[in-house]
């Protein structure tokens, strides 16, 4: 078995197209579509696998759409564990508008899952027969499952002894930390919402980090601040990447790719720096590259000797 598993409860085919411009009722003439895996644990499982990395992915499919998935993930040689759902697995779809630059991105919720569904997912971490060192579960939480999904999640993982990673927002965030954690990968949006007031500040932002590491409920915060760059902090310290002067084709998928380049580099045994800077460097590929591609590991390893990253002064805070 792999070293790092994902879990996606709500994976989709990513759906890409050129268009000369969005205007209503017209209509709008396409180039031929793209399609990509997707989900955020199957685009992390791409990422890590891109990075040499040995990890597998674990998702529900459904219907042709599913099958597609299986068929699109398997190309790229990641291993996949599937279970069946009765549902159609969802499409996102995502427009490149010529004359302006601009995407135009629609996401699905994807449809309901049945209890036994969604408890196959958990079922087939359970029973691996060996164990992994990381579980990474993310991505949005569909119609029909419990919003405390990924809280189960990790105590199936913590069960079988391996860290645990969250990338989710809202309730779902919530309940996983209350489990306690590895690492979180929250937006500085995110971050504000879960805990209930406006981060402005950096200062701000490393502590309410600080706060929910002392409480316990993770070892990690690698939080992402759009164009202000990004952060990651632990007990012992606070490093803070700068953003990169990169030219923005696309922001589909960055996050993502951030991820897989920290975690298939802290699978590896990388010290925190070295891994905050693979991450930095995944998510700047990625914004890099056109629609609903991911990052290249020759673009990763091109761009790492280009990030920037500082000791937080507030560390000892």
């Amino acid at each position: 078995m792999p070293d790092i598993v994902t879990l996606t409860i709500n994976p989709a085919v990513d759906i890409f197209v050129n268009v000369p411009r969005v205007e209503p009722t017209a209509k709008l003439r396409c180039s031929a579509p793209k399609r990509d895996p997707g989900g955020g644990g199957i685009n992390v499982a791409r990422v890590v696998h891109r990075l040499g990395g040995d990890v597998a992915a674990i998702y529900p499919t459904g219907g042709a759409i599913g099958q597609l998935l299986h068929r699109l993930i398997e190309r790229e040689g990641i291993d996949s564990i599937v279970t069946p759902s009765h549902v159609e697995t969802r499409e996102n779809f995502t427009a490149y508008e010529e004359e302006t630059g601009q995407q135009f991105r629609f996401v699905l919720p994807g449809s309901p899952l049945h209890r036994p569904e969604w408890e196959a997912v958990l079922d087939k971490l359970t029973s691996l027969a060996d164990k992994p060192r990381i579980v990474v579960a993310s991505g949005s939480v569909p119609p029909g499952v419990p919003e405390d999904i990924y809280a189960e999640m990790t105590r199936r993982a913590r069960a079988l002894g391996a860290r645990m990673v969250i990338d989710t927002s809202g309730r779902s965030l919530a309940a996983a930390l209350a489990e306690g954690v590895t690492l979180i990968k929250p937006n500085q949006n995110e971050l504000s919402e879960f805990v209930g007031r406006q981060l402005e500040t950096e200062s701000d932002c490393v502590a309410a980090c600080r706060a929910l590491i002392k409480s316990g409920r993770t070892k990690l915060v690698a939080l992402t601040l759009g164009e202000q760059g990004s952060l990651l902090v632990s007990e012992e310290r606070a490093l803070r990447a700068k953003p990169m002067r990169i030219e923005v084709v696309s922001a589909v998928g960055a996050g993502d790719s951030f991820l897989g380049g920290l975690v298939a580099a802290l699978a590896k045994g990388e010290a925190l720096d070295r891994a905050f800077r693979v991450a930095v460097a995944a998510a700047s590929a990625a914004v890099m590259s056109p629609g609903t591609e991911l990052c290249t590991a020759d673009d990763v390893r091109d761009l790492m000797p280009r990030v920037e990253i500082t000791e937080v002064a507030a560390a000892a805070a």
